[in-house]
C-alpha cells in the first residue's frame, strides 16, 4: 500500500464559488486570502478556467488575464491550475487551432501552471491541440477523462482513456466526475487500474452533491491516488468538493494523511463565511445539502433544478418523470454521450421536445450537430436511424474527422476587427474576444462598475441567507426548433 501523504488542490478560487454562488466572488474578494492560501502547501490552486472568465466578464466586469495577474502575484509559491475545455477553450462551441494555441500561450505567460484538459464526449482528439500547447509553453497538461454512467462507459474504458492520456504527453491523470456520481468501489477499481498502467500522476474530482464525493475520496487514496481536490467552508461540501479539514479530519490514522495547518484553515473559514454572507443572493440552501435525486435521475444537480424551471416554462411539470425517463434513450441514441456542459442540456431539451411532440419529431440543431460529429467522436455508435433522420432534416452531411479541421485560422481575423473597434489588438484581447464578443464590447464601451470592498472577516453566523436563485454557474442559451426558439440555462462544470 502506498504511504506517502496524499496532495490536495484547492478549489475554492474557482469550483467552491462556481458551485455554490454562482462564480460571483470577485477579485478583490479573493485577494485577502491569498497569502494564507499560498503558505498551506497545497498541490496546486485552482484560480482560473470553468466558468470564471465567462463570469468575471459579464457580471463582475474584469478583464480576465487580470484576475490571473493579481492572484498569481499573491500566491507566488504554490502552482495555479485551471479547467479548460479542449477545443472549447472556455466556451460552447469549437474554435479554430490558432486560437486554442494561443490562449494556452497566453494564460502560461500570466502564470497558468497546470491545463486540466477535457473533452464533453471524452473525444481526446479535440484535447489533443490543447495538450500539444500546453507542453510547447513549458507547462503542465493534465489530461482529463469525464466520468459518467452507461452501459457503455466499463471501468476497462476509462483505464484504456487513461492509458491514452499518457501517451498523448500528459503530465497527469483527471478522473472528472462532475455530478458527484462516483461510488467508492468503482473509484478505487478506476483509479488503481490507471495507477498500474501509468507512470504519471493521477487526480480524482468530485462533489458531494449526493454525498459520496468524501467516501470516494478515501476509497481512491487506499488505491493510490496522488492528488484529490477538496475546497473551504462555506464553498465546500455540497454541490462543491469535501471541505479541507473535514477531508484532513477523515484521514485521522492513515498513513496517508496529509498536515496542512488548521489554524490557517480556520482563518481561511472565518474570512470565507464573510464573502459568502455578501454573496447571499447567489447561494441556495439547496446546494449546500445531500439531494440524492441526482443519484436517481443520473444527471448533475445543477441541471435538475434548471430543468424543472424549464419544464414548468413548457407547462410541462406534471411531465417530470417521463421526460427524465427519456434522457437515457437520447443518451442512447447519441452514443451515450457523458451528461456535462453543454451536452447535459442537449439532452434534457431533446428529450422534452421528444415527450411533448413524439420521438424525433422536432429535432434541436445542437443534436443534430452531435449525431452528425460536428461536437466530435461519440463514445459509441449513433443510432443509425437517428443520424440518417438528422442528416435529412438538417441538409448536413455526417463527418468522421476531427470537428477542427474544418476550421479556418481566426487570429488575424480577430485582431482586425479589435482594431477596427479601436479595441487593443494583444493576443489577450484575441481570445477573449473569441469567446466572448460582446461581453468584452460592453467592457470597453461601458465604465466598469466598481468592485466591492472585501468583506471583513465575522464569525460564523447561526443561520445562513437562503435564495431561491441556483447557485450552479449558467448562462443562458437559445436552441431554435422548427421556427421556434426554446430559452434554455447551461450549466457550467
Amino acid at each position: 500500500m502506498k504511504t506517502t501523504p496524499v496532495k490536495f488542490n484547492n478549489t475554492v478560487l474557482r469550483d467552491g464559488h462556481q458551485s455554490l454562488a454562482a462564480t460571483r466572488m470577485t477579485t478583490q474578494e479573493m485577494l485577502p486570502a491569498c497569502e494564507m492560501l499560498d503558505s498551506l502547501g497545497f498541490n496546486a490552486l485552482e484560480t482560473w478556467g470553468g466558468a470564471t472568465i465567462d463570469a468575471g466578464l459579464r457580471f463582475l466586469k474584469e478583464f480576465p488575464f487580470d484576475r490571473l495577474d493579481a492572484i498569481k502575484k499573491m500566491t507566488p509559491k504554490t502552482p495555479h491550475m485551471m479547467l479548460l475545455r479542449g477545443q472549447n477553450i472556455v466556451q460552447y462551441t469549437h474554435f479554430p487551432d490558432d486560437v486554442v494555441e494561443a490562449f494556452v500561450k497566453m494564460s502560461a505567460k500570466h502564470g497558468m501552471d497546470i491545463f486540466r484538459i477535457f473533452d464533453a464526449l471524452n473525444d481526446t482528439r479535440n484535447m489533443l491541440t490543447a495538450i500539444k500547447a500546453v507542453k510547447a509553453a513549458g507547462k503542465h497538461a493534465q489530461g482529463t477523462i469525464c466520468y459518467t454512467t452507461s452501459p457503455f462507459h466499463t471501468i476497462d474504458k476509462f483505464v484504456e482513456m487513461g492509458v491514452e492520456l499518457e501517451k498523448l504527453g500528459c503530465d497527469s491523470i483527471c478522473l472528472k466526475d462532475m455530478a458527484g456520481l462516483i461510488p467508492p468501489k468503482v473509484a478505487a477499481e478506476i483509479i488503481g487500474g490507471i495507477k498500474a498502467k501509468v507512470k504519471i500522476p493521477v487526480n480524482l474530482h468530485t462533489h458531494d452533491t449526493v454525498g459520496l464525493g468524501l467516501a470516494s475520496y478515501l476509497a481512491a487514496i487506499d488505491a493510490g491516488v496522488d492528488w484529490v481536490d477538496t475546497s473551504i467552508v462555506p464553498f465546500a461540501n455540497g454541490t462543491g468538493q469535501p471541505d479541507t479539514l473535514r477531508m484532513q479530519a477523515a484521514m485521522e490514522h492513515n498513513p496517508r494523511q496529509p498536515h496542512y495547518d488548521e489554524k490557517t484553515l480556520q482563518k481561511l473559514r472565518h474570512y470565507f463565511e464573510g464573502i459568502y454572507s455578501e454573496l447571499g443572493k447567489f447561494t441556495s440552501l439547496k446546494n449546500e445539502v445531500v439531494d440524492s435525486d441526482a443519484l436517481t435521475y443520473q444527471v448533475p444537480g445543477g441541471m435538475l433544478s434548471n430543468f424543472r424551471t424549464q419544464l414548468k416554462e413548457q407547462k410541462m411539470e406534471d411531465r417530470f418523470d417521463e421526460v427524465f425517463a427519456e434522457i437515457p434513450k437520447v443518451r442512447e441514441a447519441l452514443g451515450w454521450i457523458p451528461l456535462v456542459t453543454p451536452t447535459s442540456q442537449i439532452v434534457g431539451v431533446q428529450a422534452m421536445l421528444n415527450v411533448k411532440f413524439g420521438p424525433w419529431k422536432n429535432f434541436t440543431p445542437q443534436a443534430i450537430d452531435i449525431a452528425l460529429g460536428y461536437y466530435g467522436q461519440t463514445p459509441a455508435p449513433v443510432d443509425p436511424e437517428v443520424r440518417k433522420l438528422a442528416a435529412e432534416k438538417s441538409g448536413k452531411k455526417p463527418i468522421d474527422c476531427r470537428p477542427a479541421d474544418l476550421l479556418e485560422p481566426r487570429m488575424e481575423k480577430l485582431r482586425a476587427e479589435l482594431k477596427e473597434k479601436g479595441m487593443p489588438t494583444d493576443d489577450e484581447h484575441a481570445v477573449i474576444y473569441a469567446m466572448f464578443p460582446m461581453e468584452l464590447q460592453k467592457l470597453y464601451t461601458k465604465e466598469p462598475e466598481p468592485a466591492p470592498a472585501p468583506a471583513a472577516p465575522q464569525p460564523v453566523a447561526t443561520s445562513k441567507p437562503v435564495s431561491t436563485t441556483p447557485a450552479t454557474k449558467t448562462t443562458q442559451m437559445a436552441l431554435g426548433v422548427d421556427g421556434k426558439t426554446y430559452s434554455v440555462l447551461v450549466e457550467e462544470l
